[in-house]
């Protein structure tokens, strides 16, 4: 008698746990301490949500991948009343955050500050990123070292440098083997669309660095750090990251995240929580004149000045996956883990990590 293959509920992750500081090093040395507060609150929300693969963005990335191996021993063991969770495969690469261009870009008069780099950063691998599976990590495209001028239809500020790297950290095409099949992660961190002038040069970055997922999803072919020229793959995608813009409110330029929301090889869970409509209404601020449904958002920020809480954590499966579920983890007061959050300085990160559960075939 013939064995039908089960399918899966697989749960995919991306979490912005600002898991970053001033120094190379410092990172690293304060995992290995396991003495940090806000440390063991991110880890404690990744061990409550337990996904299957997940996403760190601003984890600081040394060459030895020491960090990314401390952080995965660290999650071994429970904290704060969570259990433990295992991750068996994990990967990391360079980032263009703090590698040096050799040209005073911000015009105080030397080339040696963080405004300098290829990203900004006041070492090479700060706000890095790392994916952590418990599934066979098989495949790798990087695409650190493209240049904002190799993408079709850019919108650089005149003036740019011409060696100007497109992605401010980097974009990853990741094959993981999920039951045999291949799923590819595309993952990346846009910079911030903001702290420029008039130049926009961050507004336009940001909106180029989605630009290109959008291009790569229909067809582009562009030449990866390892030597390929090839367009996105045939099998399932999923994109995941911190894009830093919203679709409705920020200061973000939101064509090009339109654009990838409406991808047709892609579809939009629109992730919600309870905590995040309770903060909107509590903080009040900037959040009183957004457009957007504050259920949506995944970062906590600034009310007085803005630009208050904002939707810029996404997960969006390939169009040809079943979504079981999806959330952001941001329960409201008095609800189970709104504790974990924390508040202040002790706060686990200012983002919120966003999950979708996929029924994945057998």
């Amino acid at each position: 008698m013939p064995v039908t293959a089960q399918a899966e509920t697989l749960r995919i992750a991306t979490y912005n746990a600002s898991l970053t500081r001033n120094g190379a090093g410092l990172m690293l040395a304060a995992i290995e301490r396991g003495q940090d507060e806000r440390l063991a609150r991110v880890a404690a929300i990744i061990q409550t949500v337990r996904p299957d693969i997940l996403l760190i963005n601003e984890l600081d990335h040394d060459p030895e991948g020491r960090a990314l191996a401390a952080l995965q021993t660290y999650l071994t063991t429970g904290r704060m009343g969570a259990e433990g969770i295992t991750y068996a495969h994990v990967l990391t690469a360079p980032v263009n955050t703090g590698v040096l261009t050799g040209q005073d870009l911000d015009g105080d008069g030397h080339a040696f500050g963080p405004r300098d780099a290829q990203g900004f950063g006041r070492f090479p691998g700060q706000y890095g990123m790392a994916i952590l599976s418990r599934y066979d990590i098989s495949g790798f495209r990087s695409f650190q070292e493209v240049l904002w001028s190799d993408l079709p239809g850019a919108i650089p500020p005149e003036g740019v440098f011409a060696g100007q790297r497109l992605s401010s950290k980097s974009h990853w095409d990741v094959e993981v083997r999920v039951a045999g099949r291949p799923l590819h992660l595309l993952a990346s961190h846009p910079t911030p669309p903001v702290f420029d002038g008039p130049e926009d040069f961050n507004g336009r970055r940001n909106h180029d660095e989605t630009m290109f997922w959008v291009q790569y999803l229909s067809g582009q072919a562009f030449r990866d750090d390892q030597g390929q020229t090839t367009p996105a793959p045939t099998a399932p995608v999923l994109l995941l990251g911190d894009l830093n813009a919203d679709p409705f409110d920020g200061d973000a330029r939101r064509d090009a995240l339109s654009a990838l929301l409406s991808h047709p090889r892609l579809q939009d869970p629109t992730p919600m929580s309870d905590g995040a409509v309770a903060a909107a209404r509590a903080q009040v601020g900037a959040n009183a004149g957004h457009q957007g449904d504050p259920a949506q958002d995944t970062a906590d920020w600034n009310d007085d000045r803005g630009p208050g809480n904002l939707r810029v954590d996404y997960v969006l499966p390939d169009a040809r996956l079943t979504v079981l579920g999806s959330g952001v983890f941001w329960p409201a007061p008095g609800q189970p883990g709104a504790d974990l959050l924390g508040e202040g300085r002790d706060q686990a990160s200012d983002h919120r990590l966003v999950w979708v559960d996929i029924d994945w075939p057998g």
